[in-house]
Parts: C-alpha cells; sequence; structure tokens
C-alpha cells in the first residue's frame, strides 16, 4: 500500500508526537475494516481510532511519563529535523505499549 507521511502533529493531552500520513481511499476503507473486526474489544479511552475520528498517525514520541520538559524538547526537535517520508506500507501490527514496546500480532499486507 503506497504511503506518504508528510507531516507531524500532536495530542497535547497524553503529550504524543507523532508523524502523519497523507490518507486515501485505500487506507481509510482499510481502516475501516479493521475497526469493524475489533468492534467486540474494549475501546474506551481510543475515540481517535474510530471511523470518521480517526486520526492516523506513527507515534514518535510518548513524553506523558517524562517531565514536563520533555515534549517540548521532543516537539523542537521534530520541528528543525523532520523530513517527509514517501514508500510502501507493507506490514500492520498490533503492539502492547509497555518500555520495550511488545509485537502482540502482525500481518503482512500484500
Amino acid at each position: 500500500m503506497p504511503a506518504y507521511i508528510g507531516s507531524i502533529g500532536m495530542f497535547t493531552d497524553t503529550k504524543k508526537i507523532f508523524a502523519s500520513p497523507i490518507m486515501n481511499s485505500t487506507m481509510f476503507n482499510f481502516q475501516r475494516e479493521l475497526f469493524e473486526n475489533l468492534k467486540d474489544f474494549d475501546t474506551k479511552d481510543y475515540e481517535w481510532y474510530y471511523p470518521d475520528r480517526w486520526v492516523p498517525h506513527c507515534a514518535l514520541a510518548l513524553t506523558a511519563d517524562d517531565g514536563e520538559e520533555a515534549f517540548y524538547q521532543a516537539s523542537n526537535l521534530l520541528l528543525h529535523e523532520f523530513e517527509k517520508i514517501a514508500g510502501q506500507l507493507v506490514e500492520i501490527g498490533l503492539v502492547r505499549i509497555t518500555f520495550p514496546v511488545e509485537d502482540v500480532f502482525s500481518v503482512n499486507l500484500s
């Protein structure tokens, strides 16, 4: 699946900084199908993953557990260093957000 990551953003309530893909119909359709298959799982506190509310993103910095300054330092670094990325999405995975991140399941997209 072609992908173009063209911007960075942040969820200020959770102090997460992320890169965002430029969306296309294939990606939106894939997300709707995935959400439909996962809707029976606990989705509390994951409102940004619902269809028509989804904020597609790739986390770059999770700073909620760090000092206040870490969020601003990471934001400043990304504002100066981020470069757009073009490529292919070849795999999707489910991870457990721990440190280190734990892979739970993945699927090849080709």
